[in-house]
Order: structure tokens, then sequence, then C-alpha cells
């Protein structure tokens, strides 16, 4: 794909607030704040790897809601359409996991601006204008009706606009939980969009109501693949992620992509040892592959780049990625001593 304009993502920014010293949650009594949420993830992770992006959201008309803007404007996100209105800041709260105790999330998003916010805030034939890809995830419409009802606008505005759409399936059952939204139908729908899937066999056999049961990882990933391809016509390229774990540091993670024509492209493992964060690892890596397809790399280099991006994620600490281009070819290159 040829180098053509933005990436315009649209979802929630939420206010993290981290257990300290990756101990229990509230143990020490004291929080580490930072800024974080799928799209914002993966639109400041494009910005550090110096293609343009945007977010598109709702932040609360406070201080809380003004500083997150300037974080995005800080990493050189366009907010021209980060809206500031009444409401509360979307919260999550992270208990860092270590050696065999795994990490976990407490949501508290429920009524947030962003959540409350009217489907139709988003002019979306302003916010694509120019734009050469809208990206969203499966969080966006887990979160309520009303964000749910924003997505398929979304969407459907980049089809009517010829702008092309990545989604990310980042199915999240706790959040389903908590209204009646018909997930496998909606996450359907939003994948039926898309040009560029970052999925596996789970969700794949989720909305389409399948099975891949097979002892291969790769050979259910290719099976669900072939069956995406078939449901959804629009489907240029779906690609995944492999992680085993030897404890909560001690990971080795491993890349494949299939395009519909038939190729498939491997990447790693990496072995990634003493992992600093792993959230946000999923965001870096879409943000990765679309860099490489945005910047014309073929199907290796992307493979390579998004990999790295996700990889890279794990040495540091907060959802943000700050990975350059120059830092993804020294991981790639496994150049390990100090540099000076």
């Amino acid at each position: 794909m040829a180098a053509d304009g933005r990436v315009v993502c649209f979802g929630e920014l939420m206010l993290r607030l981290t257990a300290m010293h990756s101990g229990m949650l509230l143990q020490e009594r004291r929080l580490d704040c930072t800024f974080g949420g799928a799209e914002a993830n993966v639109a400041v992770s494009l910005a550090r790897l110096g293609w343009p992006s945007a977010l598109a959201t709702a932040l609360p008309s406070n201080p809380i809601g003004v500083t997150a803007q300037d974080e995005l404007r800080r990493y050189g996100v366009d907010t021209d359409q980060v809206h500031l209105v009444d409401g509360r800041m979307g919260l999550y709260f992270l208990t860092p996991g270590a050696v065999l105790r795994p990490s976990e999330v407490l949501y508290d998003r429920a009524g947030s601006c962003f959540a409350e916010a009217d489907p139709g805030l988003i002019d979306w034939d302003t916010a694509l204008k120019g734009a050469g890809r809208l990206h969203l995830s499966g969080v966006t419409p887990a979160i309520g009706r009303k964000a749910a009802d924003a997505a398929l606008r979304a969407v459907q505005a980049a089809s009517r606009l010829g702008v092309p759409v990545s989604f990310d399936g980042n199915y999240r059952g706790k959040l389903w939980a908590l209204w009646d939204g018909d997930g496998p139908a909606i996450l359907n729908a939003l994948f039926a969009e898309a040009d560029v899937a970052f999925a596996d066999d789970r969700d794949m056999a989720l909305v389409l109501k399948r099975d891949f049961t097979t002892a291969d990882p790769r050979e259910r990933r290719r099976l669900a693949a072939r069956a995406a391809f078939e449901a959804y016509p629009k489907l240029r390229v779906i690609t995944s992620t492999f992680r085993e774990l030897s404890g909560v540091g001690v990971q080795a993670l491993a890349a494949v992509s299939f395009r519909r024509d038939g190729r498939e492209t491997l990447a790693g493992p990496l072995n990634l040892s003493g992992v600093i964060d792993r959230i946000g690892g999923g965001d870096a890596y879409a943000a990765g592959f679309l860099y490489g397809l945005h910047t014309g790399c073929d199907d290796q280099r992307t493979l390579n780049l998004a990999l790295a991006a996700a990889a890279f994620k794990h040495s540091v600490p907060g959802d943000f990625n700050m990975a350059t281009p120059d830092d993804l070819d020294v991981l790639l290159s496994g150049a390990l001593d100090v540099r000076r």
C-alpha cells in the first residue's frame, strides 16, 4: 500500500491507575497515573514511528480531560477531533503481574463521557477528509450501546468515503457482560468493513460461530483466516501474534499474517525476558503493522516491524509505546550492548 494520509483512530482514552512496584492494588495506597486505551495507544505509537495519526474521541471538559488531550499532543497525535464534553473520564486499574501471578485489569468506565456521547458526535466527513485509514477495535463497541452505534457509524462512513478500515478484534468479555449487546453480531458487522484485521482463531470462532480446534496454533489461525476471507469480501490481510509464557516476565512472541491470495508470512519468535509491561503490546503490534503497510514495506518487513514494535512495548511501562523506527531496527538486529 502506498503512503497516503493519516490514520484516524476512534476510541476511548482513559486514565490508567497502576499499583506501584508490581504490588497488589492499593497495597501501598498509591497509584501511578498515566493515560491509555487501545485506539489511543495505536495513534501514539504511529506518531512515534513518524506516521501521521489522529484520535477521534470524547474527553471530559475538566483539567483531567485537558491534560489527556495535551498528552496526545505531546507525542504528535492530531487532536482536532477530540471533543471536550460534560461528564467523567473513563478509568482502568491495573494490578501488574509478577512471577506466576498474572496481571489483572479492573474497568471503571461505565457512564464515562465517551460511553454516554451521542453516536453522532464525530462528523466523519470532516474527520476522515484526506485520511488514509480508519482504525478501531472491539473494545469500543463493548463499552455500551451508544459506543457500539458510534463504531458502526464510523466504519459505515469510512466505507462510503472510500477510506480503508483496520479492525482489531480485542474481545473484552468483562465489558460486554455489563450490558445486553450482542457482541458477536456487532463485531461481525465491524469485521465486515475491514481490509486489515488483527484477529486470531478465537476471534473468528466467536464472530463466525465456527470451531477451529486443532493442536497446532498456526494451523488454527490458517483455518480461521480462510474462513474470514470467505465471510468478509473486503478483507485483504489478517494477522495475529503467538505468545508462549514460562512466567509473567518470561515470554516468547511470534507473529503470522495471511493474505487473500494465499500468501503466508511468519516472524519470530522473539524471547522476552524481564517483561516490564505487556499492556498495549497488541496495540503496538497493530501500529507497527500499519506503519509497514503504509510505508510500502513487503510482507516480511511489515511483519518484522510489527513484532519488533510489540516486543519493544514489553520493555517500557505504561500503555504507550515509545519506539522509533531506529529502535525497531536495533531490536531486530539483536544488538544488546549499550548504545553510545
